[in-house]
């Protein structure tokens, strides 16, 4: 693809137009929105009313007038990009507090069974999380075993299949009707972190019959650093599962003051402590933008914007370890190389921001909503040159920082 062809692209892209939602520093290609997303331009207004009007004006007043349904409200606004009907999903706590409730939960629902399968380099959290949830309930296992042998690791003793659906590292991405219905085929239950899914890849939970998921909401929601987490349960469940961390707020009656716990009818019984309300203002903002969003649309320009760098990967003899076969990936390209650390920080020092995954991943993000063609065709040719002059040779390039 040439810079012309970048050009022509953006001039007739449907999502163009959603780019000037957000702010972005001038003389930067982002492309680390699948870690950290950009900031939507509405944020800031809306985290000021927050705090000015709503906590400094209207003081306690503000949780009978929207704090105390947030997590609900927002949780209605997400089930539409991960195929969800209303009232199976609710927002609160992190990703891996979510995991480690619902992980605990699937045990104790049928404690005939004692295993939890999942795959060997799974994003970290997933599986330090399993250990601490199977270390709590008596008998439980990990099973954690390579991709290929994930289908015989399924048995009688299988209590729930946990997978993410698009890998952190490859971009990898599971087939989600295939996986739920092999985890159903052994009466074990599924359970899906879409984490590098949602905003990113089409998802269709209730259509591939899951039981449960979590996910994050500051990759490709934009919903800021820490931003609160995402469950889904489906409401065929929501009666039966039980949250193992009482929290009042998962109470049926927190105003009430009962000593005794009873747990809150649907979604709501997952919920813990106090919403982090800040934190809810700035992610209400940031899916007002999701409205009207064709997803559809996100799915063709990313797979666009990849053909753009793995075609320049291909130049210059890269090894790109992500799927080229778009439905069979996430949002994000991978490139293998024995210094890529230098090389994403050569990138960064060029004003191409990406991030490197250990022990030799350079990972680029592709976030349709705020990227255009020529950005990305643009960091395809910064990368050409660092590569063809190895000035990622720098010393000042090998130098580690805290997060990479």
């Amino acid at each position: 693809m040439t810079h012309d062809d970048a050009i022509a692209l953006d001039a007739t892209d449907p999502l163009a137009r959603y780019r000037d939602l957000f702010a972005l520093p001038d003389g930067v290609i982002y492309l680390d929105g699948n870690s950290l997303g950009a900031l939507p331009g509405s944020v800031p207004g809306a985290m000021a009313d927050a705090v000015t009007r709503q906590w400094g004006d209207r003081l306690i007043r503000s949780w009978n007038e929207g704090w105390i349904d947030a997590p609900q409200r927002l949780g209605d606004r997400i089930a539409p990009l991960i195929g969800a009907a209303a009232d199976q999903v609710i927002v609160g706590d992190s990703t891996s507090a979510n995991l480690y409730k619902l992980i605990v939960a699937a045990l104790r629902a049928n404690p005939g069974r004692h295993t939890i399968v999942s795959e060997t380099g799974n994003f970290p959290t997933d599986l330090h999380i399993a250990e601490g949830a199977v270390a709590s309930v008596p008998g439980a296992r990990l099973n954690a075993v390579a991709r290929a042998d994930l289908a015989a690791a399924l048995d009688d003793d299988t209590a729930l299949l946990m997978l993410t659906h698009v890998h952190y590292k490859t971009s990898d991405r599971f087939d989600m009707a295939r996986w739920t219905q092999a985890a159903h085929d052994t009466s074990a239950l599924m359970l899906w972190d879409l984490s590098h899914s949602v905003g990113a890849v089409p998802v269709d939970l209730d259509g591939a019959r899951a039981d449960m998921a979590v996910g994050c909401t500051y990759k490709y929601l934009n919903g800021g650093p820490g931003a609160p987490a995402f469950t889904y349960v489906a409401k065929r469940h929501q009666e039966t599962l039980a949250n193992p961390v009482s929290g009042w707020m998962g109470h049926a009656a927190p105003f009430e003051f009962d000593d005794g716990y009873t747990p809150a009818p649907g979604m709501k019984r997952w919920l813990v402590g106090t919403p982090p309300i800040l934190s809810l203002a700035a992610l209400e903002a940031s899916l007002a933008i999701w409205n009207d969003v064709d997803q559809a649309a996100v799915a063709t320009k990313s797979a666009r914007l990849f053909d753009i760098l793995a075609a320049a990967g291909d130049a210059l003899g890269l090894d790109c370890v992500s799927p080229r076969n778009p439905a069979a990936r996430g949002s994000h390209i991978s490139f293998r190389h024995p210094h890529a650390y230098e090389i994403t920080q050569a990138l960064i020092a060029r004003g191409v921001i990406g991030d490197f995954r250990d022990p030799d991943i350079l990972r680029l993000g592709l976030t349709p909503l705020y990227l255009s063609h020529e950005d990305v065709w643009r960091a395809g040719d910064i990368l050409a040159d660092i590569v063809a002059t190895e000035s990622w040779r720098d010393p000042a390039f090998a130098e580690r920082l805290p997060v990479t």
